[in-house]
């Protein structure tokens, strides 16, 4: 797909989701200068919420991929802040607006970090307006692909909203979120992770050379879409879990429904969810990096090797002292240090692939996926209730 021209792929419908699956690497260059130009309006945002509150409570949030972006990154940087500083929570909008009194607290401090493609969904705008009606003391930190959505536009004229927006060609045009999942949950780890600037760029030239090798192996993928399946499983653990709820979902949305998808931890999964699989069920397990998570990791991958259900199992990871010795997606070992978070965006590639190629395999157009119109590009028909 990726070396097809736009001739070929247009009567396959899929032109527009090949084109910003593969752009993904330049844009991650292009989100970290962004991000540099805006450092210092970053660190004095910071630095005045830091000077006038003990404490603040961050809200990461956003429905669909935009929530797996918070869940994706929160695991990771939750460990690298001052917690006595910054409670750090993924929430998505979609729980803030139904139960906004489980989790907005007037008297708390508190930080809204709205990720969002188009800024225009219902809940989206709607959780914002919530937040501003309970929460006394509330900043926001608008992360978005639109500059003329309507997220874009609240944080207008407002010293407390501060607006980070995203390469042009991130908001994709195509149904699935693939290049604005990447660049938003790199922008946050950027903005959020207390590692120098230096080195955030060190690791942003290594994963993008990474995604670039994803483009270069589609042949790879292919093989593994011949097998015959109906459905796919992802697990990983901490940031890796959430790539895999990301993951599974671009199976989903791209298939519409035509290959059924499970995802979760590789502790979780034992109890109960293993019964998903099937002899046609294709297992995928983001690798961690870390060390100790690495060994649950590998222990998931051998014993469903063991079990000699699933039609095809495989470790997407980065080679390591100890490595699965099954089938592999691997990464060379000159990657060994990037943390999980941050390998998200090479590994969610490999499932955006996974999830092009599946789509023509079942007959679906991977650009217009819903063929009921259902479901669609930016949410539609939700009632927003007044809330008292």
């Amino acid at each position: 797909m990726f070396t097809l021209s736009s001739e070929k792929l247009v009567p396959l419908g899929a032109s527009v989701t090949t084109a910003e699956i593969k752009q993904q690497p330049e844009l991650w260059g292009e989100a970290y200068a962004l991000f540099t130009e805006k450092s210092r309006e970053i660190e004095e945002f910071f630095l005045k919420l830091s000077m006038k509150h003990a404490r603040v409570r961050v809200i990461f949030t956003g429905a669909g991929t935009s929530a797996y972006v918070g869940e994706t990154v929160t695991p990771y940087l939750k460990g690298k802040i001052d917690e006595n500083k910054w409670e750090m929570l993924s929430i998505p909008t979609t729980d803030l607006v139904s139960n906004p009194y489980q989790f907005l607290k007037a008297d708390f401090p508190t930080l809204l970090v709205s990720f969002a493609r188009s800024g225009n969904s219902p809940e989206s705008v709607a959780a914002v307006q919530l937040a501003e009606q309970i929460v006394t003391d509330l900043y926001q930190l608008t992360i978005t692909c639109a500059k003329d959505g309507k997220l874009a536009q609240l944080a207008k004229g407002d010293e407390n909203h501060l607006l980070l927006l995203m390469p042009e060609k991130s908001n994709d045009q195509g149904f699935a979120m693939t290049g604005s999942y990447t660049c938003m949950a790199l922008t946050a780890l950027l903005v959020f992770d207390p590692l120098s600037v230096e080195e955030k760029g060190s690791i942003v030239k290594t994963i993008c050379q990474m995604g670039e090798s994803v483009i270069r192996r589609e042949e790879a993928i292919q093989e593994i879409i011949d097998c015959h399946f109906d459905r796919i499983i992802y697990l990983g653990s901490g940031s890796l879990e959430g790539l895999a709820r990301e993951s599974q979902l671009k199976i989903l949305e791209l298939t519409a429904g035509k290959i059924v998808t499970a995802y979760d931890s590789p502790l979780g999964f034992r109890h109960g969810p293993k019964s998903f699989v099937n002899e046609k069920s294709l297992v995928f397990v983001f690798v961690s990096n870390h060390p100790y998570t690495r060994k649950y990791d590998l222990d998931i991958l051998k014993e469903m090797q063991q079990d000699n259900i699933a039609s095809y199992i495989c470790a997407i990871g980065v080679d390591g002292e100890i490595n699965y010795d099954g089938n592999t997606f691997s990464f060379g070992s000159e990657a060994g240090s990037i943390p999980d978070a941050y390998l998200a965006l090479p590994f969610v590639m490999i499932g955006q692939t996974i999830s092009l190629l599946t789509s023509i395999k079942v007959g679906n157009t991977p650009d217009t996926p819903s063929p009921t119109g259902t479901v669609n590009r930016v949410v539609k028909g939700v009632t927003i209730y007044e809330y008292q």
